[in-house]
C-alpha cells in the first residue's frame, strides 16, 4: 500500500487513468465490432461506412497511448482488405 502522500496521489491518478483508458478501449472495440458485423452480413456499403467511422477512433487510441501505431495500422489494413473482398 502507498505510504507517502505522493504515492497515494499517484495511486488515485492511476485509478482514474485506468478507468478512462478502459472506456476508450471499449469504445474502439465497439466500432470494430460494427465493422465485423457488417462484413459478416456481407453488406459492403455498411461495412465501408463502419470502417470509415472506425479508422479515426483507432488512430485516436494511438494518440492517447492505448494502442501502438503499428497495431492500429495493422487492424485497419486487415479490416479494409476484408471489406474490399466482399465485392469480389
Amino acid at each position: 500500500m502507498a505510504n507517502s502522500p505522493q504515492a497515494k496521489k499517484r495511486a488515485r491518478q492511476n485509478e482514474r487513468r485506468a478507468a478512462v483508458n478502459k472506456a476508450r478501449k471499449s469504445r474502439i472495440r465497439t466500432f470494430l465490432r460494427k465493422v465485423e458485423e457488417a462484413i459478416a452480413s456481407g453488406d459492403q456499403p455498411a461495412a465501408k461506412d463502419a470502417l470509415r467511422a472506425a479508422q479515426p477512433e483507432l488512430m485516436r487510441g494511438v494518440t492517447k497511448g492505448i494502442f501502438h501505431k503499428n497495431t492500429a495500422s495493422r487492424k485497419i489494413s486487415r479490416l479494409s482488405a476484408r471489406v474490399k473482398a466482399i465485392s469480389a
